[in-house]
């Protein structure tokens, strides 16, 4: 296992400057995943990593190289994209041998690499399967032992799930953490999906624009993220942002008929109007407190979401677990949970409590 180190690394394609002066370390065996939308430049950084797109000024340091004009072939890194790239023609025992046998590695030893790749990864019983007889699962399997059996410093996956059915990727995020579980090695995964990001990371990289926005564990970017973009992308359900006042020191929200929020951090900031964000699984319903009327709600078994329309038109959207049983077209009441409520600032975004 290798860490991997990023120096103020950019990425321009003639004169658009995608990747802005990136700074990163990863520490050897680390699970690292960057995150973010479509076009954040998560793909490009993990390619610049790879050796597959060229750094266009700073270093990359995989251990205590530095790769940053090395070929992707010394760099000590194997990748496993969203598509399989597996050979058809090739049985799978062929495919994951095939990186090897290309570098003219000893038959025996290339049998007992795969082998001991095929015991990880449950794929003894289809060695000698061709791709076209495999399940998507099972293919991506493949993938991923063609990249274990060549022994990496640094694992490198782009949305490696993002072609698999739900079932699978839950299925396909379990087998991965076993995998680093059983490899102690280095890995570096892309996805847009927050959800892949919360359960596999000890190290999550959020990305928006070619900018890092906030690095930290997944708890510590949930119960403590920097701005209103991390608040509102880690996390499923999204959070709710609601538009507050400062009034005597005390943050109101007009969208709920001037509820006080039960916090006392508007001390700290000058400001007069801040946005307030709650999320879902903080409200509570309450006969006795404001009532909304129910919009919409999405019943997903030992879950509910329920979407409440409010005064000013803004969104809040509520967990409920339990028994409660409740309609669209109905009124309920809700209440806050206090310490909680998270302020930011309208105008910068910045998180301010």
């Amino acid at each position: 296992m290798s860490s991997v180190a990023l120096h103020k690394a950019v990425k321009k394609y003639e004169d658009i400057e995608v990747i802005h002066g990136i700074d990163l370390n990863i520490e050897p065996g680390e699970f690292c995943v960057f995150v973010g939308p479509s076009g954040c430049g998560k793909s490009t950084l993990l390619r610049m990593i790879a050796g597959l797109e060229e750094t266009t000024s700073g270093n990359i340091i995989i251990g205590d190289r530095d790769v940053t004009q090395a070929d992707p072939a010394d760099r000590g890194v194997a990748m496993v994209f969203q598509t399989y790239a597996l050979y058809p023609h090739m049985t799978v025992q062929e495919n994951m041998g095939f990186g090897l046998k290309m570098n003219k590695v000893d038959k025996q030893e290339i049998a007992r690499k795969v082998d001991k790749a095929a015991k990880i990864l449950q794929l003894e019983p289809y060695l000698d399967r061709k791709p076209k007889a495999l399940s998507g699962g099972q293919r991506q399997r493949v993938a991923i032992g063609r990249a274990i059996v060549r022994g990496p410093d640094v694992f490198l996956f782009d949305e490696p799930l993002s072609n698999l059915d739900a079932e699978l990727r839950v299925e396909m995020r379990i087998e991965l953490a076993h995998l680093h579980k059983e490899l102690g090695a280095t890995m570096i995964y892309v996805t847009h999906d927050q959800v892949e990001a919360m359960t596999m990371a000890d190290k999550i990289v959020v990305l928006r624009a070619g900018n890092i926005e906030q690095v930290g564990s997944p708890l510590e970017l949930y119960n403590n993220p920097v701005n209103k973009f991390v608040a509102g992308f880690i996390g499923s359900p999204g959070m709710n942002f609601l538009k507050g006042q400062i009034v005597n020191d005390q943050v109101v929200v007009p969208a709920l008929g001037n509820m006080v929020m039960p916090t006392s951090t508007a001390l700290k900031t000058d400001l007069t109007d801040v946005l307030v964000g709650i999320r879902p699984q903080e409200i509570d319903l309450d006969n006795q407190g404001h009532q909304l009327p129910v919009d919409i709600i999405e019943h997903l078994g030992g879950v509910a979401y329920m979407h409440l329309l409010t005064a000013t038109g803004e969104k809040l959207v509520v967990e409920l677990r339990g028994s409660e049983t409740l309609y669209n077209d109905q009124q309920t009441g809700i209440k806050i949970t206090a310490d909680k409520v998270m302020l930011f600032d309208p105008q910068t975004e910045q998180r301010i409590n």
